[in-house]
């Protein structure tokens, strides 16, 4: 049978911070009082009565032993402390007994309930009133009647006062703690919504990517079914190479985009987005298609980074759309900057029955939502006998 340590309890008993804290002050307490009661000044007003010591000494004892209940019970601690308190009014009002008495105020006003520290305002007036009136009828004259009432005053005014103030103060911290954490959540969900939104961006991003790659690779692999049998060997490999092309190139955007939405992965290493510079990619793509594709770009270098990546996604979802519903015709790339904007602009012949077209596609959505993105216009429709897609980004900062 294991042994019982003695000094367990105790132990357990002094790991209690505020315990610790309430031993400290009633030994605090004691000892002061005890040196007052031995240096014969603790009389708060001179009697002609002598009592013995041991009897100070009990009452200081008990109200000591009372503080210990001061944090938990506070109210009870104060009404059990009015016995001794009483007991040495009886014996001769000592500052020692006075001294912890306003200590039990204090409490009662700190550690009490929010309706406790209101009533405790009132207690404290009421008692100054009855301490007044209590010494005009005892005090041999009007002179210690006035005495009295100015010694009541930092025994029973000054510890309900400084109390309050401190409650107030830890009111007022407790408050500021809340709408610290208040604010720390707010910036967290603001966090999330903007993860949120750019993962949307990214999924867009894929679709695009995806969806143009992909219809370049069917109508590619269409056209080399169609002209297997009677076009060259060298039109057909180039056909093949292009879909072998739009197929590895898929294959990595999509690799790069899924590590980007990958958040818990932070060991790919990052892949540079598609610029300007890769347009000549996009327009073989679509002239192994089939198409007539002409170019007029001018000097794409030094672009804003999400100016030239939403006109090199703007320029690939047009081409894309051109391959699909006009194959076989002639298109047109235009690429103009000046100091201010950059003009994408991207035509190709209709097919007949195609002039009255809708325009309310999703990768049309896609475009429009890019260039309003960064602050700039986006129209797209038919003009004439063409399907004129024109987006005019701004090279400066977004507009808000």
């Amino acid at each position: 049978m294991p042994k019982l340590d003695p000094a367990a309890p105790l132990s357990w008993f002094l790991r209690l911070p505020q315990l610790r804290q309430d031993i400290v002050i009633a030994l605090g307490f004691f000892g002061a009082g005890a040196i007052l009661y031995a240096t014969d000044v603790y009389p708060v007003f001179n009697t002609d009565v002598a009592h013995p010591l041991w009897a100070r000494f009990l009452v200081l004892g008990t109200l000591c032993l009372l503080t210990l209940l001061r944090r938990h019970t506070p109210v009870l601690s104060l009404l059990l402390s009015a016995i001794p308190v009483t007991v040495d009014a009886v014996l001769g009002t000592s500052a020692p007994v006075l001294i912890v008495a306003s200590d039990f105020l204090y409490a009662a006003t700190l550690y009490g309930s929010r309706r406790t520290s209101r009533v405790m305002i009132g207690v404290a007036a009421f008692g100054t009133i009855a301490a007044a009136t209590a010494a005009l009828i005892v005090a041999p004259d009007w002179r210690a009647a006035v005495l009295a009432t100015f010694v009541s005053i930092p025994f029973i005014i000054t510890p309900v006062w400084w109390a309050t103030n401190v409650r107030q103060h830890r009111m007022i911290a407790e408050a500021e703690r809340a709408n610290a954490v208040q604010l720390a959540r707010i910036a967290e969900l603001d966090r999330r919504a903007a993860v949120a939104g750019e993962r949307a961006r990214m999924a867009r991003d894929l679709h695009d990517v995806i969806a143009g790659h992909l219809s370049a690779i069917a109508i590619q692999s269409e056209a080399a079914l169609s002209i297997a049998a009677s076009a060259k060997p060298e039109t057909v490999r180039a056909v093949l190479e292009s879909v072998r092309s739009n197929s590895v190139d898929a294959l990595a955007e999509m690799r790069a985009m899924i590590g980007l939405l990958r958040a818990d992965d932070t060991t790919d290493e990052a892949t540079a987005p598609a610029r300007l510079t890769e347009l000549s990619k996009l327009v073989e793509s679509a002239r192994a298609s089939g198409m007539t594709v002409e170019v007029r770009a001018d000097d794409a270098a030094e672009l804003p980074a999400a100016v030239d990546l939403t006109a090199y996604r703007i320029a690939q979802e047009a081409l894309t759309n051109a391959v699909k519903h006009a194959p076989g015709r002639s298109a047109t790339v235009s690429i103009r900057r000046d100091e201010a904007v950059l003009t994408v602009e991207v035509t190709n012949e209709l097919p007949a029955g195609r002039a009255a077209g809708s325009g309310l596609g999703h990768g049309l959505l896609n475009m429009r939502e890019r260039a309003q993105a960064i602050g700039g216009t986006f129209t797209a429709g038919p003009a004439d006998s063409v399907w004129r897609v024109l987006a005019r980004l701004p090279m400066g900062e977004p507009a808000t």
